[in-house]
């Protein structure tokens, strides 16, 4: 009833304090982002909604989770198998079992960073959700009723002294009407006993609201150390996807290296059909261009196009074309594989060209009287 007139603005509300009300719309504040971040933050990790659902069910009915393998390591079973089924001794069998056991290798570090987070940083959340925000949620619930208790016994005695006055404003002192006197006496005795017993509840009703109040108000502080704890467990989650990329990075890094140094077995396949890649493998790193490259033929094999093309090149004798020279700044640091190439220093500017018949992934590139091959993708072209 009392919420109701409050509603309806029939009734006056007893209002909180200010910096109640401020820790309260915290509170509020605090529940609604942790619900987002930990959402998303699932979806980060998990992707499938089918395997999200899964997973949630599993820990409803507290049952361990079935052990799923990850889309990189599946990547890496269906390479490996095409691999023993088209030959390993091939280069495509031998490229396909190097990037399997990369994408393997990735996987794994998924795995560990998905377990990670959910450790250090879906965990916390969570528990705050489903422990800290449930007690202060049942608390709060039992401080609104103690409020409206308080306030209907407040309607409850401003309703007693008003009846209380208007029964002493009603007798009669007239001679010739004495029983309204009386009865007018007697009511008014009667409301101010009920005024007595309106008081006597109205104190009990405000000190259990009060002792509410506080304890409702030590919980809703306790949000600060929430929030510490929490940015604690930021802090572990940046840390571990830190890691996780980090090994990615290594892991493709160091499979482009393997790639680009045997990109040269390529040619001369007898199964393929593409052409070569340009990068020419040490062993004919002595190989000499002409000033102005042309691209060479093949010997013509049973089943392959006679023009079939490789650009072997040896960038020590190459010499830059009059026009088409660029600068370029290096964006990450390079190790060179072999003699052909160029290590790069992260910031540091070169002097780059291309040559026709070179893979267009690779450039020419010159730093005072070193030169050497370098990769397009660790390098930002200025104009």
């Amino acid at each position: 009833l009392q919420f109701t007139e409050e509603k309806l603005g029939q009734a006056e509300k007893t209002e909180l304090d200010a910096h109640f009300e401020s820790l309260l719309a915290r509170a509020d504040s605090t529940k609604n982002w942790t619900e987002k971040i930990l959402r998303q933050t699932e979806v980060l990790l998990q992707p499938n909604p089918s395997a999200r659902v899964e997973e949630f069910l599993y820990e409803k009915l507290d049952r361990k989770v079935p052990s799923r393998v990850t889309n990189g390591e599946l990547l890496a079973q269906y390479m490996t198998e095409a691999a023993n089924d088209f030959g390993p001794g091939t280069p495509y069998g031998k490229t396909l079992i190097k990037v399997g056991e990369t994408q393997r290798r990735l996987g794994a570090a998924e795995r560990d960073f998905i377990h990670s987070a959910s450790i250090n940083f879906l965990t916390p959340l969570r528990n705050f959700l489903e422990g800290d925000w449930r007690t202060i949620s049942k608390e709060r619930r039992i401080l609104q009723n103690r409020r409206l208790d308080l306030d209907a016994c407040k309607a409850r005695l401003k309703k007693a002294k008003a009846a209380e006055a208007k029964a002493a404003a009603v007798p009669d002192f007239q001679e010739t009407r004495p029983r309204n006197y009386v009865l007018s006496a007697s009511a008014s005795a009667l409301w101010s006993d009920e005024v007595e017993k309106a008081e006597q509840e109205l104190r009990l009703t405000q000190t259990e609201f009060d002792r509410q109040a506080e304890v409702t108000r030590l919980l809703l502080e306790g949000i600060s150390s929430t929030h510490v704890n929490h940015l604690r467990c930021l802090h572990e989650f940046v840390e571990s996807q830190t890691n996780y990329y980090a090994q990615c990075y290594q892991y493709m890094v160091d499979l482009q290296k393997q790639l680009g140094r045997f990109s040269g077995t390529f040619v001369g396949n007898a199964e393929s059909t593409s052409p070569p890649a340009a990068t020419s493998p040490p062993a004919v790193a002595a190989a000499s261009l002409p000033a102005v490259p042309t691209i060479p033929v093949v010997p013509t094999i049973v089943g392959v196009p006679s023009t079939v093309a490789e650009s072997v090149l040896n960038p020590n004798e190459v010499k830059p074309p009059a026009s088409g020279t660029r600068k370029a700044r290096v964006l990450y640091d390079y190790e060179a594989a072999d003699s052909t190439e160029l290590a790069l220093l992260a910031d540091e500017m070169i002097t780059v060209y291309s040559l026709p018949g070179m893979d267009p992934d690779w450039l020419i590139g010159e730093r005072g009287n070193q030169k050497g091959k370098v990769p397009v993708t660790y390098l930002e072209l200025l104009s």
